[in-house]
């Protein structure tokens, strides 16, 4: 039986980790108590916390048991990882929302049933700490030089690092720290980004608990030219149904290219690595067969079985053999629309997130009516372009909506 500590290697999870032989050896003989953070910074997950998810899912298949921490404490500094800027302030009542919304898109994941994994909020102990006591009981174990060193703050400090988010990784690292004093979490898990901070939190509980404490980071998903992945046209691939249908979801997974394919099936599915590997050695127009399997499994991992579905007959609806359009996404507005500036209508069905975004598709030819290319901004809908009471909207190359006028 392949331990999950090798399974993950295989699948090219882990990027870094601070005790390799011990953490191995703990994996295979112990059941392990760990922890990923997420900071609750909008209402839902998006397909860069996926993979983390993915993570925390292959680990608690293997009997290890996981704490999703939500961030209601961190969210109120910023974490100043990966960002030029520093990140909008979010309000308590902004941040509890979207821990709520968060909260039922990880239960799709993870286990949470008796035993199993805990799901906890850093709020509970950061809200009310007494800050001269943090600073004598927690900042005495942190040097600035060396924080200063951390790549997430080097990045930083050309264009300014508030001192605000100068505390986020002490509280991170307090995290870590409580959580093993509470739960018996000896391991943090994370995106590589996170490193500095696990880091700070597994040294803070060896001075200040004389404990054993190790940290464990996974790639980041980023395609072949080292790009993040995951982003569309309309901003981030969220998790939710409602900001990314299932749709432009299963979309996004389908055209990917084709040197990225094999490290989404081995983080993003949980196919065996034989199939994996099966599918990723396909050349030529073949390799749209590990495509539309990597599209099946991510959607249906995210949106169940039934969305998935929907979307493959869809997608095959428009570029294959299949006639079906009714899963194919599709909006209705009123027959007073008709005679209507088309960019208005695109906008006020959320087909494209503004005029500005819908010119610039005019503009490089990214934008079609029933197959027939718009040249002009004023293009109007009208009633001729209207077949069977509806309309189909291409955007780019293979992203599609339907209007319907009623």
């Amino acid at each position: 039986m392949i331990s999950v500590f090798d399974d993950l290697m295989e699948r090219g999870y882990i990027k870094q980790l601070t005790h390799p032989d011990e953490i191995k050896e703990k994996l295979e003989k112990e059941k392990v108590t760990f922890y990923i953070g997420f900071d609750p910074t909008a209402d839902s997950l998006h397909v860069g916390h996926f993979i983390a998810l993915m993570f925390m899912a292959h680990m608690q298949k293997a009997g290890h048991r996981p704490i999703a921490l939500l961030g209601g404490g961190t969210a109120m500094i910023g974490d100043p990882s990966g960002k030029t800027d520093m990140r909008k302030m979010l309000t308590k009542e902004e941040i509890s929302h979207n821990i709520e919304s968060i909260k039922k898109q990880m239960e799709r994941f993870i286990d949470f049933s008796e035993g199993k994994a805990l799901l906890v909020n850093n709020g509970d102990w950061l809200l009310d700490l007494n800050y001269v006591d943090f600073l004598r009981e927690v900042g005495v174990h942190f040097s600035v030089n060396r924080m200063l060193t951390a790549e997430c703050f080097k990045q930083r400090l050309e264009n300014g690092l508030s001192f605000l988010e100068f505390n986020y990784m002490l509280m991170q690292g307090y995290d870590f720290y409580v959580l093993n004093q509470k739960y018996g979490c000896t391991m943090e898990l994370g995106g590589d980004d996170q490193w500095s901070n696990m880091i700070a939190g597994m040294e803070l509980i060896r001075r200040k608990a004389q404990k054993s404490a190790y940290a464990m980071t996974c790639s980041l998903l980023t395609n072949s030219e080292g790009k993040k992945m995951g982003k569309t046209e309309n901003g981030a691939l969220w998790l939710d149904a409602n900001k990314t249908s299932p749709y432009e979801f299963f979309q996004y997974w389908r055209n990917i290219d084709d040197s990225d394919v094999e490290k989404c099936l081995s983080l993003l599915t949980f196919l065996p690595m034989v199939e994996v590997k099966r599918l990723s050695a396909l050349e030529g127009a073949e390799i749209n067969q590990a495509k539309k399997a990597l599209a099946y499994e991510v959607t249906k991992l995210v949106h169940g079985e039934e969305e998935a579905i929907k979307a493959q007959t869809a997608s095959e609806a428009l570029f294959g053999a299949g006639k079906d359009l009714s899963n194919v996404p599709t909006v209705t507005v009123s027959k007073d629309k008709v005679g209507g500036a088309l960019l208005d209508i695109l906008v006020e069905t959320n087909i494209i997130p503004s005029k500005g975004e819908g010119k610039r598709l005019i503009q490089q030819g990214g934008l079609s009516l029933n197959d027939e290319k718009v040249t002009e901004f004023n293009r109007q809908l009208l009633q001729e372009d209207l077949k069977d009471g509806s309309v189909m909207v291409k955007r780019g190359k293979k992203n599609y909506n339907r209007i319907v006028v009623k």
